[in-house]
């Protein structure tokens, strides 16, 4: 933090606030467009960013802390190079995990799957057993009972990114290829790395 006067705590609570207000009127926006091009989809879409910069400076100044979010802008080749008011979105997402009870995840899948050979063998046994739960979960209950499966959850990212409209099944054969950070509307990471700075800091 620099010498300057710091913000006050109320002052970083405002623009929490502030931020949470802009939330509300984005998703009331987005949940009822009056037009495919509702220009109040837009507006609400700029008030909170504007809203969430202002927070994360306030937020930097303050505490030399930052929000895990990021609002793209248009500083230098690397930044946002999408539309204002894209047509599609694409949600783009990474999550890895540790196997660190294969004998936990056999007998989870075997649960589910009368067909799997009790205690099969260690490499063919796991990946079938990951085939099970993945077939019968969402990636979105796994990750919440992943030490329930023998998993451990390491580093994952979120990101959303404009798209153009796609037909059905189009991209499928090969649905990670048109990754492009410069399309990045905006990411979330997770990873012990970011703890481990904040213990050195």
């Amino acid at each position: 933090m620099s010498d300057a006067a710091q913000p006050t705590l109320a002052e970083v609570r405002a623009a929490a606030e502030a931020v949470k207000a802009a939330i509300d009127r984005h998703l009331e926006a987005v949940s009822s467009p009056s037009t495919a091009d509702d220009p109040a989809v837009f507006a609400a879409y700029e008030q909170l960013a504007t809203a969430a910069i202002a927070y994360d400076q306030l937020l930097y100044e303050a505490y030399d802390e930052v929000t895990p979010f990021e609002v793209p802008g248009d500083e230098g080749p690397g930044g946002f190079q999408g539309p204002e008011q894209p047509e599609a979105i694409s949600v783009l997402i990474r999550r890895d995990y540790h196997v660190v009870d294969p004998k936990r995840l056999r007998a989870q899948a075997e649960r589910l799957d009368d067909s799997l050979t009790p205690g099969g063998g260690e490499t063919g046994g796991v990946n079938a057993a990951i085939g099970v739960l993945f077939g019968e979960y969402e990636p979105d209950e796994i990750a919440a009972r992943s030490e329930e499966f023998g998993l451990e959850e390491a580093d994952s990212t979120l990101w959303v990114a404009a798209a153009e409209p796609s037909e059905p099944g189009e991209w499928l054969p090969e649905p990670f290829e048109h990754a492009d950070p410069r399309l990045l509307i905006c990411r979330f990471d997770v990873s012990e790395v970011y703890d481990d700075e904040d213990l050195d800091d």
